[in-house]
């Protein structure tokens, strides 16, 4: 009996939303209203859409230079890489290379400029463990030739100290003495002192990298920063199955101990994922405010609605619907006006995003000054899912007021 109630409630609301109402203006009303709804939700899958390709962007030129997993002390600044858990890492199945890593800042001369710089040492597995050769922008990828010492730096980093890869002259690193005391008299022989030739130049497109880190052998950095061949302050590692990162780094994590954290890609840049996240959450608030501002316009043609079926809802009444009966009629009318809107809204915004990724329809520029042309779109069924459940919640929210507030004579 209830279920055939509800049906006749679904039906008669139905009837409503489609059915001419007495007055022009109500239909003009509720059109504007499941406009307004369609827009909003098109807009909100857009824009969360283009976040995602953004977002997936970044993440694929982290991917190009990021190892698939990072090892780093949990205390102090570096690994000892004879120590036993460590040495255990070469035996297991799963990974593939094991590189290591020494990085800390230095000072960089070449000719009259200076300026100080992240320098990472770094071994022969290093261009296993990294996409290097993806994202060399001139010159090629050595840190080595055999006979003398090669450095590749960050393309904003060449710009700085006015040098590129086909200069001859020598670029001189300096770091200050880890294990003595600074010479007030003589600064200068409480200095460090090496140096490399370039090799060549390399762009993520992120300027904590292209801006201040260069590449230069592991041996070199170990002289430059006073520490012994055992000696690293992270470890890379590259997995022969790289779909099953999550459990390998936990098997790897249980095996090294708690001295030691095991970071995937999204821990070694947590800051931006972070900033990301809040990004993306801030803009669904932004879209979810307009979209209640939008759900005005339900509340309005659902009032008009009520004052035109007056003389339907005395019909009713007679005929033995009692108020829950006819309140329930009309907040199914005001939710169905929402639905309308939210399913047309979440169509057009899913095609419009399919375009864009197929067509680029909305460009970034030409000339060359930006690493695509167009907008980068990337859809995630959660998103949409997520939208319409906002979109109908609000609707169904907005038909409450005008229903509790209708009288029933």
């Amino acid at each position: 009996m209830s279920c055939c109630m509800a049906n006749l409630e679904f039906h008669i609301a139905c009837r409503y939303l489609f059915s001419k109402k007495g007055h022009h203006a109500i239909n003009i009303v509720s059109g504007i209203s499941a406009a307004a709804m369609t827009v909003v939700t098109a807009a909100m899958i857009c824009v969360l859409s283009v976040m995602n390709g953004f977002g997936e962007l970044v993440e694929r030129m982290f991917s190009e230079f990021d190892p698939e997993l990072l090892i780093i002390p949990a205390e102090g600044q570096t690994i000892r890489t004879d120590a036993a858990p460590v040495l255990s890492l070469y035996a297991r199945e799963d990974i593939e290379a094991v590189s290591m890593q020494l990085e800390q800042t230095a000072l960089i001369r070449y000719k009259d400029h200076q300026v100080p710089a992240r320098v990472m040492g770094v071994d022969t597995l290093f261009a296993r463990t990294a996409h290097i050769d993806s994202i060399i922008t001139d010159g090629y990828y050595s840190v080595w030739d055999g006979a003398f010492e090669r450095t590749v730096l960050g393309r904003g980093l060449a710009a700085q100290i006015g040098m590129n890869a086909h200069f001859t002259g020598a670029l001189h690193l300096y770091a200050p003495e880890r294990t003595e005391k600074l010479n007030l008299l003589r600064p200068d022989q409480s200095l460090r002192h090496e140096h490399a030739f370039i090799a060549g130049t390399f762009a993520i497109n992120q300027a904590d990298y292209d801006d201040q880190l260069l590449l230069v052998s592991l041996p070199l950095a170990q002289r430059l920063f006073g520490y012994d061949a055992h000696t690293a302050t992270a470890l890379r590692i590259r997995l022969k199955d790289q779909s099953q990162i999550t459990n390998h780094k936990s098997q790897i994590s249980k095996t090294l101990g708690p001295n030691y954290k095991v970071l995937d890609r999204y821990e070694q840049q947590a800051e931006f994922f972070r900033i990301l996240k809040i990004e993306k959450l801030l803009t669904v608030l932004l879209l979810v405010f307009i979209l209640l501002i939008a759900s005005f316009n339900s509340i309005g043609s659902l009032s008009m609605l009520i004052i035109d079926k007056k003389e339907s809802i005395r019909i009713l009444s007679d005929l033995g619907a009692d108020e829950k009966m006819i309140r329930r009629i009309f907040l199914l009318e005001g939710w169905l006006i929402t639905s309308v809107g939210a399913l047309l809204g979440l169509v057009l915004g899913v095609a419009l995003c399919i375009g864009q990724q197929h067509f680029g329809w909305l460009s970034l520029g030409s000339g060359g000054e930006y690493i695509i042309n167009a907008y980068p779109v990337q859809v995630q069924i959660f998103d949409v899912v997520m939208v319409g459940i906002i979109v109908l919640t609000l609707g169904w929210i907005a038909a409450l007021y005008p229903t509790r507030k209708m009288q029933i004579v």
